[in-house]
């Protein structure tokens, strides 16, 4: 894959939309292209998380056991917390059909966020986002509890 095909499909995930190509350039010269089969576990639950990843092409599960949370497609980000943190894998993903996967490593990008605050507030705004988008769904659950308790 060349590099400006890497820029745009980074440019084409939630996490670095707002991110402009040129502040890309870094980020997409690190990513590592992983070809995965159908059935490939890409990660365990409870593994220590370093990387995150992009889908070029295929789908990816997120479960939990052989509870499926989501199935994420092309453009989709999952393991994105890893970049922040070097804590354990909340779920695990494995390719639910064939999958071409950008891995973006911790530590490389660690030197790229001390270098380009234009990324690191694009990936602060896609965690904000989705904090706020599970805490107006705690919400809800929290009232639609409340109202099976009332008499």
């Amino acid at each position: 894959m060349l590099l400006i095909e890497k820029v745009l499909l980074l440019k084409s995930t939630p996490i670095f939309r707002e991110t402009p190509e040129p502040d890309l350039i870094d980020t997409a010269s690190i990513v590592e292209e992983v070809q995965a089969d159908a059935g490939s576990v890409i990660f365990k639950k409870g593994e220590l998380g370093k990387c995150m990843y992009i889908i070029q092409s295929g789908k990816v599960s997120i479960h939990d056991g052989d509870h499926i949370l989501a199935v994420l497609e092309e453009n989709d980000i999952f393991g994105e917390l890893s970049l922040l943190d070097e804590e354990t894998r909340s779920a695990g993903a494995t390719c639910a059909e064939d999958c071409l996967l950008l891995k973006l490593d911790q530590e490389p990008f660690y030197e790229i966020l001390a270098n380009n605050v234009n990324v690191l507030k694009g990936i602060l705004k896609t965690l904000s986002k989705r904090l706020r988008s599970l805490d107006e769904k705690n919400t809800l659950l929290n009232a639609r509890l409340k109202m099976q308790d009332m008499p």
